[in-house]
Parts: structure tokens; sequence; C-alpha cells
């Protein structure tokens, strides 16, 4: 049996080994941990269609290649840093719910009910940047640190909380989402999101802004509660102003980007929602 003092030092050990991600935050999880997550909380949802009743990539292929275009063109920017790494999938969840998540791995969920929501492929693009960012900036197993702590991990990471890693699979796939993110990991979902779309070169990259600002308008009009989809990203007043401000950031950097003339794929999401069930 290994002594306390022991522990304590396969503990730091672990810890110098997993605690450094490539954007140097604070995560227990290593990369294929990310992607073993994913994976189990994929199936979960694929194994409960009363939940998550998948729209049939047969039946809608029109849907999943305009999501998957997009997603690829995104996933070409320089600043994707496990675009090798993860095993980047679009699953569509056949439901009004105006909603997106994403697993860690690679694995986003889209809704029906946002891409009827939403009024452009600028839009979505926005949309799915952030969701992209989520996964990529490894936000889900960095919340998963800090809300399980350092000593339930390491008993999970040296495989002897088997009953505490099915718990967390079970309450990550029940919840439709993985954990609620902080207002930190939003700003850097928002911040990458721009970054993505602006290298892509075919979405405007204020396409996210525009999202936001169209619910919270909405929101306000009709006085209706908070919508599915901030109530697991949590909004500030001033996030549609760091919008802004990060893409001004980039046109004072690179000013060619003043002259590109984005693509909102308008007429093309149009169509798409046209065909949706």
């Amino acid at each position: 049996m290994m002594s306390k003092l022991s522990v304590f030092f396969v503990g730091m050990a672990m810890l110098a080994i997993f605690a450094c991600s490539k954007d140097n935050d604070l995560n227990f999880f290593t990369v294929s941990q990310d992607i073993a997550f994913g994976e189990q909380l994929d199936s979960a949802v694929l194994a409960s269609p009363d939940e998550y009743p998948v729209l049939s990539r047969t039946a809608y292929p029109a849907v999943y290649t305009y999501l998957e275009t997009m997603m690829n063109n995104i996933l070409a920017s320089e600043e994707i840093m496990y675009r090798d790494e993860f095993n980047w999938k679009i699953t569509v969840i056949n439901s009004d719910v105006v909603n997106a998540f994403a697993a860690p791995g690679g694995y986003l969920y889209i809704y029906t009910g946002l891409l009827k929501y939403l009024d452009n492929g600028a839009q979505v693009a926005g949309v799915m940047g952030h969701e992209i960012a989520h996964t990529d900036r490894r936000h889900s197993t960095e919340a998963m640190t800090k809300e399980y702590g350092f000593s339930v991990l390491l008993s999970i990471i040296m495989g002897n909380e088997a009953t505490q890693l099915e718990q967390i699979l079970s309450s990550l796939a029940l919840n439709g989402t993985i954990l609620a993110f902080s207002r930190k990991n939003e700003n850097e979902a928002d911040r990458y999101a721009v970054f993505y779309t602006a290298d892509s070169e075919l979405y405007n990259p204020l396409g996210v802004g525009g999202f936001f600002q169209k619910m919270l308008a909405e929101q306000n009009t009709a006085g209706t509660g908070i919508p599915e989809f901030l109530s697991t990203h949590p909004s500030d007043e001033n996030r549609i102003e760091n919008i802004s401000a990060t893409w001004n950031e980039l046109k004072s950097n690179e000013p060619a980007l003043n002259s590109v003339a984005w693509n909102d794929l308008v007429t093309q999401h149009v169509q798409i929602k046209s065909t949706l069930p």
C-alpha cells in the first residue's frame, strides 16, 4: 500500500504531467482523456433518443454537409490547437430547443431549434466557432478539474474511482451540457470564435455577436426568461462590446481584413432551414 508521502509525490508528478495544457490553463486531464470522455458522452447521447432525438444523416444529408463544411472551414484556422488530435464530429439534435453544446475531444451538438432561430451562415459559424473554442481550449475538463478537485480526479486517473467516473459521465449526459462555463471561459470562446471565422475569410467574424444581440434583444422585448443557450453559456452586459473589441483589434493588426467581402450565406441558410422537420 502506498504511504501518504508516496501518494503526495505521485500526485505532484501527475499534476506536473497533466496540469499544463497547450494554453497553460490548469487541467488534470490528458488530451487522450478528453477524447475518451467525449467518446463515452457521445455514446450516451446516441443511446438516449428520447432525450436526444438525433436528426438522421441519411434523411437530411444537406444539413450535415452544410454544417460539416462550415466546421472544416473553421478548423482550418491556425488558432486551433487540437485540430489533429481531436475527433471532430457534428451531431444535429432534432428539437425546437435553441441550444448547442460541445463535449471534450471534438464532439459538437447543434439543435434544429437553433438552426431555425438563426438568420444566416455568419451566425451559425459564430456559434459553431464558440463551441469549437470551448472544446479546443478544453474548457469542459478544466471546469471538471475545478468542480471535482485534485483528490477525486487523481483517484480517477489512477483507476481507483470507476464508480465516480461513471457518475460524472452520467451527469454530463443527462444535463445536455458538460458544466456551466465561467464568464471567463465564455469570453474566451467568443474571442476565439472571432479569430476562427476571420481566418476562414468566409464568414463575418461578428456573426457570434449578431447571434447574442438577436437573442438578448428578443429576450428584453418579450420579457421572457433566460433562453436555454444563455442558461448554460452565462453572459454579461459587455459581451457584445467585447466581441466588437476583438474584431477591432484584429483589424488594427491586419489592415487587409478591412477589405474582405464577408459572406453571410443568407440564401443557403434559408434553404437549409426550409428542409428541417
